[in-house]
């Protein structure tokens, strides 16, 4: 059974889709919900399914490398295989993704290569997207690579933006997909069944 680690920043819906999902069909050991900071309710949703729990806290790390680098030495040492960034809004250090290359995962809520990159997360995604005018956005499953939202492409998913859409309403229509593609790329990660080949990336 491969270990994951999933890192959040906020209230963990997408982290709590992987749980559900692996308590329906036990697919990986969550070992670590890895949270930016303290009394986010992603903690909570940890503690509630027995979850251990790192915290990045300011007072107690110089600074973000060198809270990434004691993170990697305690997922290495814990057995971790795979990173999933589930809502993760710290630019992940050059260090971490040589540590764990092509075993980080990322969701970002938009059709990649749209709307991506640094500046784009949250309600700033939706917002771009609505102002831009497109018919379609969505969310993209991503290998983490040192290019921000620049990663392989793993699965993507699509959704309708309406006419009288503001950025709540795309944002809950694309999240009710990433709850079901986030879990079902953490299992076939898990099983092996996701094969990269440069840019490329085959699913078995």
């Amino acid at each position: 059974m491969k270990k994951i680690a999933v890192f959040a920043s906020g209230g963990g819906t997408d982290f709590q889709s992987i749980i559900d999902a692996n308590e329906q069909e036990k697919f990986c050991e969550i070992a670590y919900l890895v949270a930016s900071k303290p009394g986010i309710g992603a903690i909570e949703r940890a503690n509630k399914a027995g979850i251990k729990t790192l915290v990045y806290e300011k007072d107690v790390y110089a600074s973000k490398e060198e809270f990434y680098v004691k993170i990697a030495d305690v997922l290495k040492e814990n057995g971790v295989e795979y990173v999933v960034l589930a809502g993760w809004l710290f630019v992940v250090s050059p260090a971490f993704i040589k540590a764990f290359e092509n075993a980080i995962i990322n969701i970002h809520p938009s059709l990649i290569p749209s709307f991506c990159g640094m500046g784009y997360y949250g309600l700033r995604v939706h917002t771009a997207a609505i102002e831009y005018g497109v018919k379609l956005s969505g969310a993209t499953v991503h290998f983490v690579e040192a290019d921000v939202d620049g990663g392989a492409i793993i699965m993507q998913r699509a959704v309708p933006v309406e006419a009288d859409d503001t950025p709540e309403t795309l944002q809950a229509r694309i999240l009710k997909e990433e709850h079901v593609m986030l879990p079902l790329c953490v299992k076939l990660l898990c099983e092996g069944k996701i094969i990269k080949e440069g840019r490329k990336v085959k699913i078995l």
